[in-house]
């Protein structure tokens, strides 16, 4: 009998686990994602001399920004529940910044429900495109109120409502046609793309002066293969749910995808796939 109970614990190594897996080409996907990152960082405010930790940092991408915005005086503390995340983190800066003009930086596997940082201890909390993996978000957002002095600044984005982002429901829509319910119940993405929701939850941890901004981008696709494989280096604990199938049924998969993907096909003259998405940023001051 198939079990789609929510089990915290479950679902935390479950997301572990698939991400630890697709660590080494998390970072690959990283042009995807840029107009959201830009975007929170601007949010952020960052200043030379803060301290900075980075929730659910993966390779690393906002900490390293962040490092080399704080200068020699900061710090960074880049943080995930995925070891192997953190190591990939370590070893995809071939063009870093000598040590002299940059931020200290730690990496610090944890997990964000239950930080093992000091209260008020950082300056920036940043925590990109993460809040909706949590389990208890509330006890995310009430950790990050925790560490942030009086004062400082959190920014976070999340997806947007689920008709707004095809560049993940695509995907999800033909799983769920070829596929039995999840053994593992799993939080939507989409549990924060309504911003009052999102603007709620951060007035109930104690944040104040919380400022929304959504931001629409596009992403191109040369192949349908190609969003597949971008969908599967986001996905986490569901990439290794699906990296368990049969293979002839994750050939099924990628010929739904091709098909469901087929309206978002560029005109004649142009290559390839241009998919839409929608995220939100989150500005909050503890």
């Amino acid at each position: 009998m198939t079990d789609t109970g929510f089990d915290p614990r479950r679902l935390k190594a479950l997301e572990r686990a698939g991400f630890n897996r697709i660590a080494h080409r998390y970072a690959e996907g990283a042009e995807l994602r840029r107009a959201v990152n830009q975007a929170l960082l601007a949010a952020a405010r960052l200043q030379p001399g803060l301290s900075v930790l980075d929730l659910a940092s993966g390779p690393g991408l906002l900490a390293h920004a962040a490092q080399e915005a704080l200068g020699p005086a900061g710090e960074v503390f880049a943080s995930d529940i995925a070891e192997q995340m953190l190591v990939a983190a370590r070893n995809t800066r071939p063009h870093a910044p000598p040590p002299a003009i940059r931020a200290a930086m730690h990496y610090v596997a944890a997990d964000a429900e239950h930080l093992s940082l000091r209260d008020h201890c950082v300056d920036r909390v940043l925590a990109g495109l993460a809040l909706f993996m949590l389990p208890h978000p509330e006890r995310g957002l009430a950790e990050m109120h925790r560490v942030l002095r009086p004062g400082g600044v959190l920014a976070l984005s999340v997806w947007g409502a689920r008709e707004d982002v095809p560049l993940i429901h695509c995907a999800q829509d033909c799983i769920a046609r070829l596929l039995p319910p999840p053994r593992q119940a799993r939080p939507s993405v989409f549990r924060f793309g309504d911003p009052r929701q999102l603007e709620h939850s951060l007035q109930q941890a104690g944040f104040r002066q919380i400022a929304l901004q959504r931001i629409d981008f596009d992403c191109h696709f040369s192949h349908a293969r190609d969003y597949w494989q971008a969908f599967l280096d986001l996905a986490g604990g569901a990439a290794e749910s699906l990296s368990r199938l049969p293979e002839a049924t994750q050939d099924r998969l990628r010929d739904e995808v091709a098909h469901e993907l087929s309206r978002f096909r560029q005109s004649s003259d142009k290559a390839g796939y241009l998919v839409p998405a929608t995220a939100w940023i989150a500005h909050a001051v503890a």
